[in-house]
């Protein structure tokens, strides 16, 4: 999946859709799978995102994929995602500005 095409305003409505409960899979651990489409090709043909979340006011997306590059992720590979999620929601805000500072993760805001 290319980067570009995952517009920030395509985050900003699928983070609306999962506050409003619209998910396409919760893997357990605040890890939940959630599809987005991209312009001219709708949900069918867009991507798969996995998220980190509390459902509040953090929402991470920490790997994306297009529908036909990944079958199944594995229990391990969920295991580690929830134990990444129990590392990024366990941040602080001073944590979380560092991280973006030093370019480890990316902030989005809407407004």
């Amino acid at each position: 999946m290319r980067k570009t095409e995952l517009s920030n305003e395509a985050l900003l409505i699928a983070v609306e859709e999962m506050s409003n409960g619209l998910i396409d899979a919760n893997l357990g651990g605040d890890v939940i799978k959630k599809r987005i489409g991209l312009a001219g090709r709708g949900k069918r043909g867009g991507v798969r995102t996995i998220v980190v979340t509390n459902r509040g006011n953090r929402w991470f997306f920490v790997y994306g994929f297009e529908k036909n590059a990944v079958d199944n992720i594995s229990a391990k590979a969920v295991s580690g995602l929830q134990d990444l999620a129990a590392d990024l929601l366990a941040m602080d805000e001073t944590q979380l500005e560092a991280a973006v500072q030093k370019n480890f993760i990316e902030a989005i805001s809407h407004g």
